[in-house]
């Protein structure tokens, strides 16, 4: 089942948006080299403290943590800890939830750690956000579930991975819907097969966390024995980004990202809802 938002949990939604938002500045500035992946934590914490927000990550399932921290070849899912240190030419995606009055936001984001980056390094992230930001233009009244799905592998299909070679669209793991719970049905791929159908048609109301992962090589992946940390079977490095998208009378409206997505939804042709809380 599908759970449909009204216009006012939608605003509710988006005050979590916009703690997610808040936590991702402050764990972006935070992510230098010399810092551990539990300092990140600490910072999400007192962000999440200061806005009166609760966590949707910690004790979820039994995760230990308030936000994932995945480095390098780390997918997603990777446990915050004072052992991992980050180091120049690393990258991290920083994947963080709130919740507020009952309802959730969750988004991720990859973040480049000091100076000197490959340029394939850079390109993956670039082609990852913007595979996001396809399906998220995809998110409008009458289009299926599979048309974000689609936006978003063709995206990725058509760009040329430097050095040759095709970019991996990680299988086993993909976007959900959100609402009352983080993780609610549907579960939104990040590829289209027949075996899945069309999907349900979106309507207003309808609320998807859209998230590509991305890596240089394999799309396959493998959970660490702390069953909980995802990486690449072939050790590439890959990426993440994530945002919580509610579909509206008006438009697709970002919840997670500080504008509602005014600016990136207008360079590809879209108008973005009103934001409720402007």
């Amino acid at each position: 089942m599908v759970e449909i938002k009204t216009p006012e949990q939608i605003a509710k939604m988006r005050e979590a948006g916009l703690v997610v938002a808040a936590v991702h500045a402050a764990t972006g500035a935070a992510a230098v080299p010399g810092a551990t992946t539990n300092d990140l934590d600490q910072v999400a914490r007192k962000v999440l403290a200061e806005h009166g927000a609760k966590p949707n990550f910690l004790g979820y399932g039994g995760f230990p943590a308030t936000i994932c921290t995945s480095v390098n070849e780390v997918v997603v899912h990777g446990i915050p800890d004072g052992k991992t240190v980050l180091k120049d030419g690393d990258i991290i995606s920083v994947d963080a939830g709130a919740i507020v009055d009952g309802w959730h936001g969750d988004a991720a984001f990859t973040a480049f750690v000091g100076t000197g980056h490959a340029p394939e390094l850079v390109e993956l992230s670039r082609v990852t956000e913007e595979s996001m930001w396809a399906g998220i233009a995809a998110m409008r009244t009458g289009n299926r579930l599979v048309d974000v799905s689609r936006a978003i592998e063709t995206y990725i299909r058509r760009q040329p991975r430097p050095g040759g070679g095709k970019y991996g669209i990680i299988e086993e793991y993909g976007g959900h819907g959100i609402g009352t719970a983080m993780h609610m049905d549907p579960h939104l791929l990040n590829y289209v097969t027949r075996k899945r159908g069309k999907g349900p048609k979106l309507v207003p109301g309808f609320c998807l966390a859209i998230e590509p992962m991305v890596s240089l090589g394999t799309p396959r992946t493998e959970v660490l024995e702390d069953e909980w940390t995802v990486v690449t079977t072939d050790g590439t490095w890959s990426s993440h980004w994530e945002h919580s998208v509610a579909l509206t009378e008006e438009g697709p409206l970002v919840l997670t990202a500080p504008d509602g997505g005014r600016a990136k939804l207008a360079e590809l042709g879209i108008t973005a809802a009103p934001d409720p809380l402007a």
